[in-house]
Parts: structure tokens; C-alpha cells; sequence
């Protein structure tokens, strides 16, 4: 699945280095292979596969991990797919405000 893309730049998905302690948690526990072992710490090597599911946050027990899981435009496409709507992930509203800061729509 490491091919699978849903929009480039725009996952929450953030990682602190400096908190890894190396437990490989978050390779073990992603779906799209988004962590890679590297020096005995994990790395994010493909962040746009990031579905913002939220395991390797949850099961990251040094809190190295941080995603918005359930929100932004990864969620939106799959609640559209699911619906069989057009995807809606709040980054715009009527008169040009931003409702959110991780938009797919800029």
C-alpha cells in the first residue's frame, strides 16, 4: 500500500524526534507504511499516506506522535466515499473564512 496518496501536504501528522525512544510502535501499527526505522528511531518517510487514522499516536507511549484523527481532507474523502458525496473538509465557508487550518482547499 506504500503507492496509496490521498492530497499531498495537507495530513496533520507531526513527529518529535527527540521524544522517540525507539519502541517501533508506529511501524508496527501503520496501515500505510508511513514510519520507517532509521537509526534506531522512527521517521516519517511517506506523510502524504498518512489517513490520519490516529494508531501511532495512540499507541505511541513517549507522546512522540501527534495527528488530528476524524478531521481535515483525508477524512472528508472518506466520509465522501462513503456517503457517495463530494468531499467537504471545512477549509472553506460562505464568505471566504477558513474553518480549518490543516485545508486541503490552501
Amino acid at each position: 500500500m506504500s503507492e496509496l496518496i490521498y492530497l499531498p501536504d495537507v495530513v496533520t501528522l507531526e513527529l518529535d524526534a527527540e521524544k522517540c525512544n525507539g519502541c517501533r510502535m508506529c511501524v508496527i501499527v501503520c496501515p500505510h507504511e508511513v514510519y520507517k526505522m532509521i537509526d534506531k528511531r522512527a521517521r516519517i518517510v511517506n506523510r502524504d499516506a498518512c489517513m490520519e487514522c490516529g494508531a501511532c499516536a495512540l499507541n505511541c507511549e513517549t507522546e512522540a506522535i501527534t495527528v488530528e484523527s476524524g478531521v481535515g481532507c483525508a477524512a472528508a474523502i472518506i466520509q465522501g466515499a462513503i456517503l457517495g458525496t463530494e468531499p467537504v473538509c471545512g477549509c472553506s465557508e460562505e464568505n471566504g473564512e477558513t474553518g480549518n487550518s490543516n485545508a486541503c482547499c490552501g
